[in-house]
Parts: structure tokens; sequence; C-alpha cells
């Protein structure tokens, strides 16, 4: 089973480093293409439409024909696709391509959480965090890596060409040792609808997730430009606001797992949900730079264990296929990354940034509340 863990972890390291190393080299990206900021966004606007469309045909894929062999595929090909995102000058290709890297990373992390979930099964206790915690160290390690060959000027192509074969090798290596789910009945593949619309059950969770990602988003794009246009901070040192919000949400996955087992998850989510709002409220009450990396750094800690416990718990739902169940979370959750970010540009444009950020706030406060909703419905019913 040890083997099992790390196969799944190298598709979870792998994932994120790809994805590390391409955003780190977007301006780069944008000057090859010589494209507008609203062009880039419509790139990376087209990747995550491929990605929620292909997330809930992903679960019944992998009812099909076994998260294992969409973890496996999905995996490899997203390593194939993005040397493509350079490879050429020709916008209807690079379009075509953020598409298929969204289907195949949309795809696979529906997938490669189905394997996690067969492993948390196996070692009976919470180990879903620690999956996520080596998906944000591969970002972390990607993006570094990509300042580097951005620093040293390699050539996108050549870049990304080395990183895709070195995690296609990593890739191909643990795709023998992923946990063999491959569902049978009388000898034949199941079969199933496709499309499945997310359960009374699941449909909380899926909400929570998207609360979580909405506030993932927008300190992704938000955090440095607050502290540089609110707080007053030079443009070098607002960056370390997104630093130090990526620092703590791997120090939370770290721990996520020991805080799972100690507090349950429900439970942990509670508290996940006060950090969330009590540092967003700091970030913006007092807008200067102590209280907003304090802040950031709370928000980080609060938002790193909701998405996997949501996995988990959805994942674990009696009577459903683990990848169909995060698939349905996954969807619900990863449209926060449409809403957030967008509303708060809207939002900012007319009010001031303060008010588009307090939009995040308060989708912090219903998720809050939903999880306080959740908890007392259970009781103390595991999930």
């Amino acid at each position: 089973m040890r083997a099992n863990r790390i196969a799944v972890c190298i598709f979870f390291f792998v994932n994120g480093l790809l994805y590390g190393n391409w955003t780190a080299r977007l301006p780069a990206i944008q000057r090859f293409y010589d494209i507008s900021n609203s062009m880039l966004g419509g790139l990376l606007f087209t990747m995550a439409v491929g990605a929620v469309l292909a997330m809930p045909f992903a679960g019944w894929l992998s009812t099909r024909f076994g998260s294992k062999t969409i973890t496996q595929v999905g995996g490899i090909l997203s390593c194939i696709i993005i040397p493509y995102l350079v490879f050429t000058p020709n916008l209807i290709v690079v379009g075509v391509a953020f598409f298929s890297l969204g289907l195949c990373v949309g795809a696979t992390d529906v997938a490669m959480n189905g394997q996690a979930v067969f492993v948390e099964r196996a070692y009976g206790k919470a180990i879903m965090s620690s999956f996520h915690a080596v998906f944000s160290i591969g970002m972390a390690l990607g993006a570094g890596c990509g300042a580097l060959f951005a620093k040293f000027e390699v050539a996108l192509l050549d870049h990304l060409t080395l990183v895709a074969i070195l995690g296609g090798i990593a890739c191909l290596a643990a795709a023998f040792y992923l946990i063999d789910d491959t569902p049978e009945e009388d000898g034949k593949k199941k079969k199933g609808g496709g499309f499945v619309l997310p359960t009374k059950a699941i449909l909380p969770l899926g909400i929570v997730a998207f609360c979580c990602m909405s506030g993932e988003g927008a300190m992704a794009d938000w955090s440095a430009i607050y502290l540089n246009k609110v707080v007053g901070q030079s443009e070098y040192f607002s960056a370390i606001g997104y630093g130090v919000f990526a620092t703590a949400m791997t120090i939370g996955r770290v721990f996520g797992d020991y805080f799972t087992e100690r507090m349950g998850k429900y439970k942990l989510l509670i508290y996940n949900s006060i950090f969330s709002v009590s540092g967003l409220a700091i970030v913006l009450i007092f807008a200067t730079t102590g209280a907003t990396l304090i802040g950031l750094f709370l928000v980080g800690i609060g938002l790193a264990t909701i998405v996997p416990i949501v996995y988990s718990s959805a994942g674990n739902m009696k009577g459903i296929d683990p990848s169909v169940g995060i698939a349905m979370a996954t969807t619900i959750g990863y449209t926060g990354f449409f809403v957030g970010p967008p509303m708060i540009g809207f939002l900012s444009d007319v009010y001031g940034l303060r008010i588009g950020l307090g939009f995040v706030l308060v989708l912090f406060v219903a998720m809050l509340f939903l999880v306080l909703k959740i908890n007392s419905e259970r009781g103390k019913v595991s999930v």
C-alpha cells in the first residue's frame, strides 16, 4: 500500500510541478504571442472551461474504466500537451492546447483524488491532506524552476519540453503502482449515464468548495495588487503577499491530516472557516503591511484543508463511486475560480478593491454558516 501512496503522490506532485512551471512563464507566453491582458485572460478562461467540462464526465469514465486508467491517461496527456502551449505562434493552436490541457487536468484531478480516497480507505485514517500538500510543494518548486528558467532566458519551448519529459517519465513509472479499481460486472465493464448531477448530500460540500476556491483564486489574483494599491507597498514587496498565503496553505496541508484525525473533519472545517473569515477581516479592516501579511497567513491556514476534506467526504459517500462523488463536488467548487476574481474586478472598478475583496469575505461568512449547518445536521455521524 505504501507503493500505491507514493504513486498517487507522484501524480499530485507532477500536476503541481507542471502548473507552477507554465504559470511562472505567463509573462513570457504573453510576449511570445504578443497578446493583450484580456486575450491572455481569455486563454486561461478557455483552459478553465475545459477543466469544468471534463470533471463530471471524468467521474463517469472512472466508473467504467477505473480511476487508475483515467489518472494514467490524463496525467501523461497533460505532460504531452504542455509544450504545445508555445509550440507555434498560432492563436488557434494555442487555444486548442489550453482547452485540451484543461480537459486533461480536470479529468486527472478527479481521478487521482479518487485514487487518493482508495489509499486513504486502505490506511484507515485521514491522509487526503498530505496528497494536496505534495501538490502545493510541487507547485512551489515548479514556480521556482520557472523563475530560474526565466532569469537565464531559456527558450519557452525548451523549458516546457524538458519539464514535460521529466514529468512524463515520473508518471509512467508511477502508473504501474496505482490501485487497480477497474469495475467489472459479469466480466464486462459497467455501464451508466454520462453527466451526473450532485446529490443532496454532496451539494452543500460543493458549495463549501465553491466559497473556498473563490477565495483561493482571489488571493492568487488580488493579494499583490491589494498590497500595492491599497497598502502602498512596492510591486516587488507586494509579491510577497501571495507567497505568505501559499506558504501558509502548504503548512496547513502538511499538518492537515494530523488535525483531521484529532478533531474530526467537520469540526476542523468550522475552525478553517473561522480562520478564513478572521484573516480576511484583518486584511480589509486594518490595511497595514503587518496586518495584511498576518491576515493572508491566517486565510492560507484556513483554506488549506477545506478542499481535501470536501474531496475525502464526497469520495466516501455511501452508494456513490469515489470518483463520481469527487466529480460532483469538484465541478461546483471549481466554478469559484470563474466567479470570484472577475466579480472582485467588477466591484473594485466601481467601489474600490477593499469592497471588492469584501465579496470574498461574504462568501467566507456564508461558508462558515453552511459548515455549522452541515455539522449540526450530521451530529455525531462520521463521513
